[in-house]
């Protein structure tokens, strides 16, 4: 092993709006914030963090088209994909009306595309 993943990063043109975002979505709390920086974990000083940048002339990823291609993106395990759903829209995702039957793609309020995931094992 070369390394160890400590943190991802994504950019965004509000740290602190993205970072509310996921610390709701993901049970995560905020660890540190300055002015174009917010990092986000759980409550012990476990990694990977994940962080969200300042980009003064951010541009959304457009999903599915590739003129700005999405680069990464998070896949969220639930229970339930109709209760997750309700959840994530109601802190501010939106609905790509993507998906299938084991998931469903979503935007986050900076446009970065997510999927609620419910696997069959």
């Amino acid at each position: 092993m070369i390394g160890s993943l400590d943190v991802v990063v994504l950019d965004c043109p509000d740290p602190d709006a993205l970072a509310a975002f996921y610390t709701e979505l993901l049970g995560l709390t905020v660890l540190s914030a300055e002015d174009d920086w917010v990092e986000i974990g759980g409550p012990t000083d476990a990694r990977p963090l994940i962080a969200f940048q300042k980009v003064d002339s951010y541009r959304a990823p457009e999903w599915p088209g590739q003129v700005v291609p999405q680069q990464l993106h998070f896949d969220v395990k639930v229970d339930d994909l109709d209760a997750g759903e309700q959840q994530v829209l109601a802190i501010g995702a939106v609905a790509t009306g993507s998906g299938g039957e084991t998931y469903r793609v979503y935007l986050d309020p900076a446009g970065h595309p997510f999927c609620l995931i419910n696997p069959v094992d």
